[in-house]
């Protein structure tokens, strides 16, 4: 059993996923997105050659896919339509993260909820502001909330459903009512949310651990299991740990595939055990990642030049003749991407 081929066939990197944007994104429960322009290029290498960032972003404006706090927490892209349901079953455990954040920052709850208060007036009729702008907004309230501190109210906003991503102005971010930027999805809840969620994850990125699944989820190990137990995962061992899926295994293509994945890729990120995609968390996991042939076989960076692009390469070993024109030719996929030239360097 291939296991890293199987969760490349899986996450649609070695073949694209046939849907619109948001579709990929449901199709993966989740995405995680803290470096916006990056994740951006996570979805499109998932898409197919003709996705650009233009079209990620059109997706993103309109709403069809939001960037909120909705598991861990950390950032990630979800689904309109998942939205509520998603933050309704994860939400209260993220909520004893924040707890202890905003303890150790000595912020009180009541002065918490009255800035969120306060931030959901400001947003109220279609108003999408800035992180600044709200910043101001509360000022005038007489509350005055350092860069972090007002990170944390924004962070609680949106796991009480308050908020989630607007429009982008330009390169600013900014934040929108969730009531008014998604609209009215069939509930789940329960166990029907907690076998969705099991579906979602064992079906796009199995063969999966159970902890793979609680580290990506930030749900208790007995709920993931219970999860586990209403979709009838299929499991199988290899190398002392037991793998859960919830398809079908297909047969993963044999022929050699380069990728140039990005920072905070779901294809290293989403799991906790790295037997089969063996990588250092300080080393590559936090880099944009090459990987040949489901491997991590070094790291790539881009810098911005006139009057193109470099797109700079560093592999762990020499590339083979094959590994070399499996990079260009990603490196050309990624220049469509951005509409724009890229110069290519091998170190």
């Amino acid at each position: 059993m291939n296991i890293p081929l199987q969760r490349l066939n899986n996450q649609h990197i070695t073949r694209p996923f046939r849907g619109r944007i948001e579709d990929l994104v449901a199709y993966l429960g989740a995405v995680q997105a803290q470096e916006y322009p990056f994740a951006k290029w996570g979805l499109a290498l998932r898409l197919g050659d003709k996705t650009t960032a233009a079209d990620v972003e059109q997706a993103f404006d309109e709403g069809r896919i939001l960037r909120t706090h909705v598991m861990r927490p950390t950032w990630h892209f979800v689904a309109a339509a998942d939205i509520a349901w998603m933050l309704e079953l994860t939400a209260p455990r993220v909520h004893l993260t924040v707890a202890s954040y905003l303890r150790s920052q000595g912020l009180d709850v009541r002065l918490v909820r009255r800035a969120v208060s306060i931030i959901e007036r400001a947003l109220e009729g279609g108003h999408h502001l800035t992180r600044a702008e709200l910043a101001a907004r509360l000022a005038r309230q007489r509350i005055a909330l350092t860069p972090l501190h007002l990170g944390f109210v924004l962070l609680y906003a949106e796991l009480e459903r308050v908020i989630c991503s607007g429009p982008r102005r330009g390169r600013q971010s900014t934040y929108a009512l969730l009531a008014e930027r998604a609209q009215p999805a069939p509930r789940l809840a329960g166990d029907e949310a907690l076998a969705e969620l099991a579906r979602r994850f064992f079906s796009s990125h199995g063969p999966a651990t159970v902890r793979d699944f609680v580290w990506w989820s930030g749900l208790k190990t007995s709920d993931a299991r219970r999860g586990l137990d209403i979709i009838r995962a299929s499991s199988f061992d290899d190398d002392g740990l037991t793998y859960w899926s919830a398809r079908a295994r297909g047969s993963a293509t044999g022929r050699m595939s380069v990728h140039l994945l990005p920072i905070y890729d779901e294809y290293l990120v989403a799991y906790r055990d790295r037997v089969a995609v063996p990588h250092a968390w300080d080393a590559r996991a936090f880099r944009h990642t090459l990987v040949v042939d489901g491997q991590v076989a070094g790291t790539w960076r881009t810098q911005a030049t006139v009057p193109a692009a470099t797109l700079e390469v560093t592999p762990l070993g020499r590339l083979s003749g094959i590994e070399r024109r499996g990079v260009e030719s990603s490196a050309e996929r990624y220049a469509a991407f951005l509409g724009s030239p890229v110069t290519l360097r091998i170190r």
